[in-house]
């Protein structure tokens, strides 16, 4: 009671001594602009300065050496921090702390550097500063102990060890536990100004021969994980940092106090002041009250914090805040209440419409949900991946809408049905600019299909070729995958090869024509392309003719793209039967010579017009390759040749594709020419007529090898289970249901 009345006297004597005006010179200190409030990096706050006039006391003089570090005279140490920041701590005693953080030197003894500190020693006795809460003794060092010393009669100290054989470096190292470093907490009581620092050695001995010991006290964290060796802290001129926390004498606290300060039991003012007992002397400090912020030790340093600014949701999007001095309040809003009053008038209008909107919304945001997942599920992730990882001309792809193909397709109705293939089907569409399209919707979606799916996506976003069939875009909010391609009139070779027509034959001048045109495709792809891309499933089934029966080769869904300095792919088997490279079914290494087998079974075709297998012909030449190259073995070929074109055709150009087709047969595909050499000999043999291939037949012992091989492959293809095809279509029913068949609608 007698220190508040002594407090409450103190105040009011200072407040009187301001107004009547009588203040001394040192009371009417004021804070010049011209004072400085850094030292390099660090901010200086009042009643801290530097220079004359620019701090309150002695004990608060900053002396900024170098420009760049600040010193503290009054107790012979560097700073490293001021630190004056409102505290909302309900702890009134703590309210008036505030910390300055030094650098404190390090004890050492038994170093390399000679140094044998006997103890280092803090002595803060006389100053405003004190030791303040947060520090520690740290102990760094091998048969070690620190002392905390003049903290009579309590005896604080640490033990570390190096000894692995302890425990100690098994448990926790999140902290300093003994093994190689200790630490101790400063005592807990208030106003310690009288502290020292010491080491030795575990048993009790001065000996300096015992190792390199380190000890002191500091506010930073150390960790056994992280420490090394002692010698590394006494590096950088053998310091630590420490915090001290600082508190007034009655006179500071007058002269600093600035007059919107008043007690705690003074409410109007902006800051307060109060003061702490320790063994009869009174120290204090000020604050600035809760709402306000600022320095409460310069006049007018406490301003008024904007709660609603800081915080604009602080009342509540409904209600307005409005600041006021210390504090702020929450005000309601007229224009709510308005609103409020006509949604309570049409109520019932908007329960119902929102009712309706709410199902419209649910049920719009299910279909939503629902293309996302078929996207997701169609591989619409993986697509945009490998779109934006090539180079193609990704911008040209277009992502169609669901709705948009359903009314282009009629909702996919079976009377638009071009036709179906192995993986999937083809319907005619037409789109609201009134183009014609043709849409593949995939049979499934698993793993391998959708597979297959984005593959064909990604490389015909590549590839621009007349003799391709285009793909202007792909849907992926379906169940099923669409593609969107151009339309291609005519069906494919297949059908005017082997189904045969009573309208439309189909001459020799036509085929070579179109045998032309796929060999440019496909030496395009092979070559020209940004990418090389293998085909895999050449077949006169893929091999389109649109209004001018042109060829266009299509169907990549097995095809793959490789780097430009590759050789070949290792995959597991894929083709068609009566197509497939013999080579590559034995070694699985796919190369642009298997394009060119398959090529090859397709110039037959167009030379025999017969299909590539056959149940017909024996078991050793059910394959045409075989039967062909046996034909020509024989010499026998004339026989074979598709009475529909015989008299009317050029034999010498038969006999010369013939003679070509039969080097793309060949068994090893390094004796086959490339796709470019296949599509410059066609042409030459289109304008040439009269001057066919050079015979080279092959003697009589490589026939023979030849005929053997050919027998062994197409015995082990047929014998083959079809589970070691990845993508294998069978000759009964890929090869005779074309997915681009000739129609009219």
């Amino acid at each position: 009671m007698i220190i508040r009345l002594w407090t409450i006297l103190s105040l009011l004597i200072l407040l009187m001594i301001r107004r009547s005006g009588a203040a001394t010179a040192d009371q009417d200190l004021t804070i010049s602009s011209s004072c400085r409030s850094r030292c390099g990096d660090i901010r200086i706050p009042y009643p801290f300065g530097i220079g004359k006039g620019c701090y309150l006391s002695k004990w608060y003089e900053i002396v900024c050496n170098n420009g760049t570090s600040p010193f503290l005279p009054a107790i012979d140490k560097e700073v490293v921090n001021i630190f004056l920041r409102d505290d909302d701590s309900a702890d009134n005693v703590q309210l008036y702390y505030r910390t300055v953080r030094i650098r404190s030197p390090v004890t050492s003894s038994g170093c390399a550097d000679g140094r044998g500190d006997s103890g280092s020693l803090l002595n803060l006795r006389g100053s405003p500063f004190f030791l303040g809460e947060g520090n520690s003794l740290v102990s760094v060092g091998c048969n070690t102990k620190a002392l905390m010393t003049n903290v009579n009669p309590n005896i604080i100290g640490c033990e570390s060890s190096c000894d692995e054989g302890s425990g100690l470096e098994q448990e926790d190292q999140s902290f300093c536990n003994g093994y190689k470093c200790c630490q101790a907490a400063t005592p807990s009581s208030r106003f310690l100004q009288v502290i020292g620092v010491r080491t030795e050695r575990v048993d009790g001995t001065n000996d300096t021969r015992g190792g390199c010991r380190v000890a002191f006290l500091t506010d930073q964290t150390y960790f056994s994980s992280n420490i090394s060796e002692p010698l590394a802290f006494l590096a950088n001129g053998s310091t630590t940092t420490l915090q001290l926390q600082w508190f007034m004498s009655p006179t500071d606290l007058q002269l600093a106090a600035s007059s919107d300060c008043g007690d705690l039991s003074n409410a109007r003012s902006n800051c307060e002041c109060g003061y702490h007992n320790v063994s009869g002397i009174s120290y204090g400090s000020c604050r600035c009250r809760y709402g306000y912020r600022g320095n409460p030790y310069l006049p007018g340093g406490c301003k008024d914090i904007d709660e609603c600014s800081e915080d604009r949701y602080r009342c509540g999007g409904r209600i307005t805040c409005v600041n006021t001095p210390g504090s702020y309040k929450c005000v309601t809003n007229k224009s709510f209440l308005t609103i409020a009053g006509l949604s309570l008038g049409f109520g019932l209008l908007i329960a119902v419409g929102g009712v309706y909107l709410l199902y419209k919304f649910i049920k719009k945001r299910k279909e939503i949900n629902r293309k996302k997942n078929f996207f997701k599920r169609n591989g619409g992730m993986l697509l945009q991946q490998q779109l934006t990882s090539t180079e193609g001309n990704v911008e040209k792809t277009r992502i169609f809408g669901s709705r948009e193909l359903e009314k282009a397709t009629e909702n996919f109705s079976v009377k638009r049905v071009l036709g179906q293939g192995g993986q999937g089907t083809v319907y005619k569409g037409m789109l609201v600019d009134g183009r014609i399209v043709a849409v593949k919707k995939s049979k499934a979606v698993d793993e391998d299909k959708l597979e297959e799916f984005i593959n064909e996506v990604v490389i015909l976003s590549q590839v621009n070729h007349r003799n391709i069939v285009k793909l202007l875009g792909c849907c992926l909010e379906t169940e099923v995958p669409l593609l969107v391609y151009e339309f291609i009139p005519n069906g494919n070779l297949f059908e005017y090869l082997h189904d045969g027509s009573d309208d439309y034959t189909m001459t020799w001048e036509e085929r070579l024509r179109i045998a032309i045109e796929v060999s440019r495709a496909l030496s395009y792809l092979h070559s020209a392309a940004s990418c090389p891309v293998y085909h895999r499933d050449i077949k006169s089934s893929n091999i389109l003719l649109d209004e001018k029966y042109r060829g266009k080769v299509s169907d990549f869904g097995t095809s793959r793209s490789i780097a430009v300095d590759q050789t070949h792919l290792t995959t597991l088997v894929a083709g068609t039967f009566g197509y497939l490279d013999p080579e590559y079914f034995q070694t699985s290494q796919f190369t642009d010579k298997s394009d060119v087998y398959s090529f090859g079974v397709v110039l037959v075709e167009l030379i025999t017009g017969k299909k590539a297998v056959s149940n017909v012909r024996s078991e050793e030449n059910r394959g045409l390759a075989a039967h062909f190259v046996e034909a020509m073995r024989e010499n026998r070929l004339l026989g074979m040749v598709d009475a529909r074109i015989k008299e009317d055709s050029k034999l010498e150009q038969v006999m010369s594709v013939a003679k070509l087709a039969r080097k793309c047969l060949n068994l090893k595909g390094k004796k086959r020419p490339s796709m470019r050499e296949v599509s410059m000999e066609l042409e030459r043999i289109r304008s040439s007529p009269g001057d066919p291939l050079k015979d080279d037949t092959e003697s009589d012992e490589e026939d023979e090898a030849v005929k053997a091989d050919i027998g062994e492959t197409w015995n082990a293809v047929f014998s083959a289970p079809a589970s070691e095809f990845v993508v294998a279509a069978s000759s009964s029913s890929s090869d005779v249901e074309p997915l681009f068949p000739h129609t009219t609608q």
